[in-house]
């Protein structure tokens, strides 16, 4: 199988194009396979692309250990870009359908009609407990008390089609962060795992932000993370509404627009191509 190693700013994966027809395969175990990075290409996680009946594709995302995620903001740069520079879909705004309902990325061009960047309008928010979801009564979960292995963390918790839990540090690098990261992934409030955002406000227009991801730990970025930490920023009051989201790959810009709608805008890299032999 032919497939593309891709990255939005260090949060790499496998894509594979399946827009003329998948094979029948076992997609869980060949994700666990193909990215473990010393016995497979090694990635964050593995997308494939398939047809649509209600959009231009369809996107499916798979973790290091096999589950299926409902969302991914790095990745559906990745996809976009791959089928707007392969005339695949030749418009500006390509219609994603994912688990967690439509997406649409917008493909940024510069003067000379290069392909510069993407922005993708996430949808907006989720933040109903019972949602997200997260086993606390009430209308939304706000810098909230949370109980857990390490001591207590002030948390605040938002879905962007899939569940983030973001807590405030005074100083990212001396954060117990190999540490609190899995034991909050797997708290039991969190019925469905969480990810984890350790954020360091820097001003209200800036923050650095680390994320232990569901299914995968450690990555360079989360999409989907950094629109969490922008709306948990404003509703905290420890931010305005747009913000640059500091990660180890690299940087992206939300925007939690007045529309309620969240924009994340960053860059998507290819980086080779291959085959995967069975």
């Amino acid at each position: 199988m032919q497939f593309i190693k891709v990255h939005g700013i260090g949060n790499d994966f496998v894509l594979m194009d399946f827009l003329q027809g998948a094979p029948e395969r076992d997609w869980p175990q060949l994700a666990q396979q193909i990215c473990d990075r010393h016995f497979g290409v090694g990635a964050d996680g593995l997308v494939l692309i398939h047809p649509s009946t209600t959009a231009h594709i369809r996107m499916q995302v798979f973790n290091p250990d096999g589950s299926e995620a409902e969302m991914c903001g790095n990745a559906i740069r990745c996809v976009a870009r791959y089928v707007y520079q392969r005339q695949l879909v030749n418009e500006l705004f390509i219609k994603v359908e994912t688990l967690a309902g439509l997406r649409i990325p917008e493909i940024i061009l510069n003067d000379q009609g290069d392909l510069v960047g993407v922005k993708v309008d996430m949808g907006k928010p989720v933040l109903d407990p019972a949602l997200i979801p997260i086993s606390i009564l009430g209308e939304k979960v706000v810098n909230h008390p949370l109980q857990f292995a390490g001591g207590e963390l002030m948390i605040t918790a938002v879905s962007m089609g899939n569940p983030h839990c973001i807590t405030y540090v005074s100083d990212l690098d001396k954060t117990p962060f190999y540490d609190w990261g899995p034991k909050l992934e797997t708290h039991p409030l969190f019925p469905k795992k969480t990810n984890v955002e350790f954020v360091q406000v820097l001003n209200p227009r800036e923050v650095r932000m680390r994320v232990w991801e569901r299914g995968a730990g450690e990555t360079l970025a989360c999409g989907t993370g950094a629109c969490a930490v922008g709306v948990a920023s404003f509703l905290n009051g420890l931010t305005e509404r747009l913000i640059t989201v500091h990660l180890p790959g690299g940087d992206l810009q939300i925007e939690w627009a007045e529309n309620g709608h969240v924009y994340m805008t960053g860059p998507a890299q290819e980086v080779f191509s291959g085959n995967w032999f069975d």
